[in-house]
């Protein structure tokens, strides 16, 4: 195994070089295997080379500017978060926003990408100017062994002249893995330092840095000069190294994913407001509609999927539900789109009047009960009014990946149509539907939604009447429930509460008495069990719980009729019981 000082060490692992648009690097250091991409935001970003699902290398993955793609199974990971974005078999991001790749510390200086087990400080300065890289080789040899060679046997040419068996050379030793080589030649001098990266117990690679440029005319000369020299070195120090018994190799330990963490969805409990965030910028973007710009205080966001809300927890106490419009290069900051609403019971209204650039709030995790498919082979977007929002980061992440789809926005007028300069970068796949009525609104969208072919999806967001006349057109014309996928603003239908029922929970061990004036969730938290909750009205699906026995009286707006008749799940925030006792598993 690797000792402490070489853990606590920066290494050059790659140069800049190494890491061109859209390409991922295989790099080695102390026994373990790295992949090495750089981000079209320039992030240059040092992971544990293997997919967290079956082990792939993610060196073969693909490179989509801000996330990378496992080729094996299409699981994804975030630009500079490594954590896990998507995965297909559970396109919500319950699963996935629980499981992060092992990342490492990285610096990129002088040409070079630095990185280490667990670095310390800084890496260390190079000998002044411009660095100018040598091509890295590699060696069959520990990495004592190559120090010690470079040190007594290495000869180089001094300045600009090609004349190196004429020259002194000096060897100062910089450190365990370092050598800087010094050779002077009447007034001249020059010099290079060679880093020694350690692969494995038995393996390393040379990785050379001369002091100053040469001059343009003799640089294929110097670099095919060092490459003698060098490889003239390597076959020595490998012969002599094959004279002795081989280190046993190092092995470390990867990092451990359950496979019950990777196929089941994980549960959040109660609304935690688990960041702190700056208001970095407000700005309207329509008619009673502004963009909120939310900035980590210290440290990085989180990642998250299209489709994906959070909790703000404003200052005069209440807690509203606000989706994220970000694209997937757009990881510096949250971007929400609030609404004022005349009728506002104090949400939107604090929002547009309470709160200022530089004000810090406190919101929760994201969490997407609203996720993206992105094996469709067409997607339609229909949003209506703020409802925007989240269709906004679908768009954009569709987009990215050069995926098919229309999004077709509906707005009171042109002045309502929020968002208007995001609208136009995504052109030429936005429709804009302004001024219609509820049967003009209907007529549209049964235009929109004319013909599904196998592998299409639609997603709908917007205000319930629309919702309802969508999902009425789409079953008419033909769509599987699985194809329409929807988020409603709110749950504004009539709630019976006029009867109290017995609810058991199996898991809990504990039977509780739910009174006409109380939700279940009430009750549970009244009694020390805590439930994951979002907007408590039954639009959203963060509570949703299996039902193992009893008959549901629903009254969200969130399952669809078959779940509905399928009886297996409830809304805890608002749904009840028909039948005298519901045994729920919890």
């Amino acid at each position: 195994m690797p000792d402490d000082v070489a853990r606590a060490l920066w290494f050059p692992i790659a140069s800049g070089r190494d890491l061109p648009y859209r390409h991922v690097f295989q790099a080695q250091l102390l026994g373990r295997e790295l992949a090495v991409w750089r981000a079209d935001d320039g992030h240059v970003n040092v992971w544990e080379n293997r997919c967290l699902h079956r082990g792939v290398r993610l060196s073969v993955g693909i490179n989509e500017g801000s996330e990378l793609k496992c080729q094996y199974h299409g699981w994804r990971y975030a630009n500079r978060s490594a954590a896990c974005t998507y995965i297909p078999a559970h396109p919500a991001d319950a699963p996935a926003r629980s499981i992060r790749n092992r990342s490492f510390p990285v610096r990129e200086r002088d040409g070079l990408v630095w990185s280490g087990e667990a670095p310390q400080g800084e890496p260390p300065e190079l000998v002044g100017g411009e660095a100018w890289s040598l091509r890295p080789i590699p060696v069959d040899a520990a990495s004592e062994r190559v120090v010690a060679a470079l040190a007594g046997r290495y000869v180089f040419q001094p300045c600009d002249r090609l004349v190196g068996r004429d020259a002194v050379v000096t060897a100062r030793p910089r450190g365990e893995f370092v050598v800087e080589l010094r050779a002077h030649q009447d007034e001249a001098e020059t010099g290079v330092i060679f880093f020694v990266q350690p692969v494995d117990a038995a393996r390393s690679v040379i990785r050379g840095v001369l002091r100053q440029a040469p001059d343009a005319s003799l640089q294929m000369a110097v670099l095919q000069h060092h490459n003698e020299r060098l490889s003239w070195l390597r076959d020595r120090v490998e012969a002599e190294a094959a004279k002795s018994p081989a280190p046993p190799p190092w092995r470390v330990e990867p990092l451990p994913v359950s496979a019950e963490l990777a196929s089941l969805p994980q549960r959040s409990i109660g609304r935690q407001a688990a960041l702190r965030v700056r208001v970095a910028e407000i700005w309207p973007v329509a008619q009673d509609i502004a963009a909120f710009r939310l900035a980590p205080i210290l440290g990085e966001l989180p990642s998250f999927q299209p489709g994906a809300h959070i909790d703000v927890h404003l200052p005069n106490g209440m807690i509203r539900q606000y989706s994220l419009t970000n694209g997937p290069q757009e990881t510096r900051s949250f971007v929400i789109g609030v609404q004022r609403e005349p009728a506002s019971r104090g949400g939107s209204r604090c929002l547009h009047k309470a709160v200022r650039q530089g004000d810090v709030l406190a919101i929760s995790l994201p969490r997407n009960n609203f996720p993206l498919r992105r094996d469709a082979t067409r997607t339609l977007l229909v949003a209506g009014g703020i409802g925007l929002t989240p269709l906004l980061a679908m768009a954009k992440t569709l987009q990215s990946g050069k995926l098919p789809f229309e999004l077709h926005c509906f707005a009171r007028s042109g002045a309502h149509l929020a968002f208007a300069d995001v609208l136009a970068e995504l052109s030429p796949s936005v429709r804009t539907h302004l001024g219609l009525d509820g049967d003009g609104t209907t007529n549209v969208l049964k235009k929109i939604l004319a013909e599904w072919t196998p592998g299409t999806h639609l997603y709908l967001c917007g205000p319930a009447p629309m919702l309802g006349a969508a999902r009425v057109v789409a079953q008419q014309l033909g769509w599987p429930e699985t194809g329409v996928h929807y988020e409603y603003f709110g749950n504004s239908t009539p709630r019976d509460a006029s009867s109290g029922f017995e609810v058991a929970l199996s898991r809990s061990c504990l039977t509780l008495r739910v009174p006409p004036d109380r939700t279940i969730v009430e009750v549970l938290r009244e009694n020390g069990v805590d439930i994951a909750t979002s907007c408590e009205q039954g639009a959203c699906g963060t509570c949703l719980t299996p039902v193992i026995e009893g008959e549901v009286d629903h009254q969200d707006v969130y399952l669809s009729e078959s779940e509905r008749r399928r009886g297996g799940s409830i809304l805890p925030c608002v749904s009840r019981a028909r039948s005298p006792r519901l045994v729920l598993d919890i």
